[in-house]
């Protein structure tokens, strides 16, 4: 059988199981803020939406916890299994990360919480200037149909809680 060029052969994920890796997306966020990092956490889960890939946290300012793992994902990974994976991460990517994961192929994201809600709560902190461009917009631009969803009103004040947390003790 010949799949088209950026045909989904998996079906999409539940909300059941976005709810399950947005939460254990969570974790790894937490887990990088116990470390000194910023609190952001994301994970690649497989086609069958229950195998995870791959785990990471945020690093730096630079190299942010989306964009580090799809550069991950893109080097240990076949092009077909990354189109039908899906990214979860705890935050609406940014520009670089969503260009990250748009390059490196994965076909699939699942955020949280919104980056314009990120902003409200972090306003113009030195350590996030965030640039205002939606995730959905970077992904418009190209030539693969990213599928997003997100963000997801029952996870995203619980997301919006650690980020307050951590934004306004700093």
């Amino acid at each position: 059988m010949i799949v088209p060029m950026h045909a989904f052969t998996t079906p999409d994920p539940t909300m059941e199981q976005m709810l399950l890796h947005l939460r254990q997306a969570s974790d790894i966020a937490r887990a990088a803020m116990e470390q000194g990092h910023h609190p952001f956490g994301a994970l690649l889960v497989g086609p069958d939406h229950e195998t995870v890939l791959l785990i990471q946290g945020n690093v730096d300012s630079v190299n942010h916890a989306e964009a580090v793992l799809a550069r991950q994902a893109a080097a240990k990974f076949d092009a077909e299994l990354l189109w039908n994976c899906t990214l979860y991460t705890t935050v609406e990517p940014c520009c670089m990360c969503s260009g990250t994961q748009y390059w490196a192929g994965i076909g699939r994201l699942v955020y949280g919480m919104s980056e314009t809600r990120l902003r409200a709560t972090t306003g113009r902190h030195p350590e996030n200037p965030t640039l205002d461009v939606p995730c959905r917009e970077v992904f418009s631009r190209g030539q693969k149909p990213i599928r997003v969803w997100g963000p997801i009103p029952a996870i995203e004040d619980e997301l919006a809680a650690v980020h307050a947390r951590f934004w306004l003790g700093r």
